[in-house]
């Protein structure tokens, strides 16, 4: 069995690289959880990429149910054909709609499939799904047929803490959570996306980075994606990494900080800090 071990353009850990294979070997769904911005998604990207697999990609809102990943009943459609004398409406398979979960089980190599960012749906959500990722099978009742799964695909499941997961829901994954990057980890993942970048600009960047990112209070840190935002406009604009430095933390506000603080609450708490500091020298 082909093993994962990164990508040139998706910087993993031993630790990740690990756990998608223990995964894989335990044909078990992988939990990943971690601040968002931290690769989750990519993931699930680079694994297919890597393996050479179909990846099938069913992102999760609030009001999504799990039988909208099997399938879907399209009973509005048959309905407005009927009226209009369609031949259609004779075959309900005509109006059966496949949901990502089908399409994974129908491909005809083993397949990744990405359920996205679990949390945000109802509690219930993950109990729903159990059966069918534990016997890779469902049953549609409309067409009274059993789908079963060609080959059993890589389950990759991100979560960003919104929501507790159901005891009996974790028992069935391998989990891993992806740490925040260390500075080391970050300059290599800086290095993959922006080869170009001239090194004194990364230092000054990263250390600004880092510092804004301790700043007691702050209602949400910048991510290592907005990070990746923040290098490409400093890039963009020509920013001298002198215009980033400084002796001391907050000591002043980063040139495109709007790149890293996304809400007024912790610009304002940025520039009181800035001032106060800027007060007491």
């Amino acid at each position: 069995m082909k093993r994962f071990e990164g990508t040139d353009t998706y910087i993993a850990t031993d630790d990740l690289m690990m756990a998608v294979n223990a995964a894989l070997t335990l044909e078990r769904p992988l939990l990943v959880k971690g601040e968002p911005g931290t690769g989750k998604t990519m993931l699930a990207i680079e694994i297919a990429r890597a393996l050479g697999r179909p990846l099938y990609e069913w992102h999760i809102k609030s009001t999504t149910k799990a039988q909208h990943g099997l399938y879907e009943y399209d009973a509005v459609s048959r309905l407005r054909d009927s009226q209009l004398g369609d031949p259609r409406v004779h075959e309900i398979r005509n109006y059966i709609v496949r949901g990502m979960l089908w399409s994974a089980f129908a491909a005809e190599t083993p397949a990744v499939l990405l359920i996205d960012e679990v949390d945000k749906a109802d509690i219930e959500f993950p109990n729903d799904l159990l059966r069918e990722l534990d016997r890779m099978e469902f049953y549609v009742y409309e067409t009274q047929e059993l789908v079963r799964a060609r080959h059993r695909p890589l389950v990759l499941i991100t979560s960003n803490n919104e929501k507790e997961l159901p005891d009996a829901f974790l028992r069935r994954c391998f989990f891993h959570y992806i740490r925040f990057p260390d500075h080391e980890t970050m300059e290599r993942i800086v290095h993959v996306h922006h080869p170009g970048v001239k090194k004194q600009l990364l230092r000054e960047a990263l250390q600004a980075f880092f510092e804004i990112r301790e700043v007691p209070g702050l209602k949400k840190k910048p991510s290592t994606s907005e990070l990746l935002d923040w290098l490409k406009l400093l890039m963009a604009e020509d920013i001298p990494p002198e215009a980033l430095h400084s002796q001391e933390s907050h000591k002043i506000i980063p040139p495109l900080h709007g790149a890293l603080l996304k809400n007024e609450q912790d610009v304002h708490l940025f520039e009181r800090l800035v001032f106060m500091s800027r007060r007491s020298r």
